[in-house]
């Protein structure tokens, strides 16, 4: 802040889709001296952290933590199972599935991209269909987005299993949950996922800097015929050094140990409980989109994603305005559209550590930020969803 501004009361909400507030336990944790990554202390915490992950990601195999972005997992995921050239079927679920078949391309991959208007979710009959026309079985892996965190719709990755099975296709099946791990039901080694990808800044509370690669036998295997350049990404740098609790390289150490603070809040409330109160938080939003007579980004009411929901602008309504306006008058922040969506749509997150008092309060600056932008609209949208969190409370 400088001189000329004044301070505001309160705390931010920050109700965009992630990175998610971070729980004061877990900021606590983290506040801790820097340890040395080669000694004892810290390979307690290493082989605590990496078991202790596979019950979020819901598998017995290997879960792979690198100090980066969700983009460097995407990088880690494709590089480690491929090799220049391969073809993979991706499915444009929206921005995020967009941005990763571009990574594709210019790791000289050759993505078929099954192309949408980013309304929906995954179409397993489309997958399947695409792998019973590929006679030569070429298609080596189809990538899909679990949650696509631009438009607020959750697939069905165990459709995407079915139909690649419905095939009888070999191909791997590399899954994005970035915004959906430990907000949304996932089950690697139930849905026999190859790799999931996932980061530490939604629904594991914590600031942006560890990513994710949960990776099945299969892609193992896969990992050591691909000709794909890695180093950094390499899961085969990684297991010897994991086995023992450490890293090929210098980790991101304190957080994580606001890692296993996360994972230990998940456990406490425990992770079905997690995903039910994300369920109904989401519920409880869309009553409130619903009585305001807006229209929700997702059409398919069985892919509504239980991170954030994404909201349309009505025509000739800027959604960059109403934002604008809600964070300069209510010091709250929303989710910007983004890629075709952009100017047209908003979204509303609600992952994370985040109460009924919280959502009351962000969708009360949601409305009032929509009678100051003129943006035509219904009142009672907060007062609907206030209704059905107190019909369900203690559900």
């Amino acid at each position: 802040m400088n001189a000329n501004e004044r301070r505001r009361a309160g705390r931010h909400f920050l109700q965009i889709p992630g990175p998610s507030p971070v729980p004061e336990r877990v900021m606590r944790a983290m506040d801790m001296p820097v340890l040395d990554h080669r000694g004892p202390e810290f390979q307690k915490l290493g082989k605590r952290v990496l078991q202790k992950l596979k019950g979020v990601f819901k598998t017995e195999g290997p879960v792979f933590i690198y100090p980066a972005s969700g983009t460097g997992a995407w990088e880690a995921a494709l590089a480690n199972t491929f090799s220049p050239g391969d073809r993979i079927l991706m499915y444009e679920t929206g921005h995020f599935s967009t941005l990763w078949k571009n990574m594709a391309i210019k790791l000289g991959l050759q993505p078929e991209f099954i192309p949408t208007d980013w309304r929906g979710g995954v179409d397993a009959s489309l997958i399947e269909r695409a792998l019973r026309d590929d006679r030569e079985r070429s298609i080596k892996a189809v990538c899909v987005v679990h949650n696509e965190t631009s438009t607020g719709v959750t697939s069905r990755i165990a459709e995407v299993r079915d139909a690649i099975d419905a095939a009888d296709h070999p191909a791997l099946l590399l899954v994005d949950t970035i915004s959906g791990l430990a907000c949304a039901d996932y089950r690697h080694d139930e849905w026999r996922v190859d790799v999931t990808v996932s980061g530490s800044q939604k629904g594991l509370m914590l600031p942006p800097g560890i990513s994710f690669n949960a990776v099945s036998a299969k892609a193992l295997a896969a990992s050591k015929q691909a000709k794909l350049p890695r180093l950094f990404w390499s899961w085969e740098e990684m297991i010897p050094h994991n086995a023992n609790g450490f890293f090929p390289y210098t980790p991101a150490t304190n957080l994580l140990y606001g890692l296993d603070a996360a994972i230990d809040l998940l456990n406490e409330e425990g992770l079905d409980a997690v995903f039910a109160r994300h369920e109904r938080h989401a519920a409880a939003t869309r009553r409130a989109v619903e009585a305001w007579g807006l229209e929700t980004v997702c059409r398919d009411p069985r892919l509504h994603s239980p991170v954030l929901t994404g909201v349309m602008t009505p025509e000739g309504c800027d959604a960059d305005r109403f934002r604008a306006i809600v964070l300069d008058k209510f010091d709250m922040s929303l989710g910007t559209g983004l890629g075709k969506l952009a100017g047209k749509a908003f979204r509303i997150g609600h992952l994370g550590d985040i109460n009924d008092l919280t959502l009351v309060g962000a969708l009360s600056g949601v409305e009032m930020g929509l009678t100051l932008a003129g943006i035509p609209h219904k009142a009672g949208g907060t007062q609907a969803a206030m209704d059905y969190l107190r019909e369900t409370a203690g559900n």
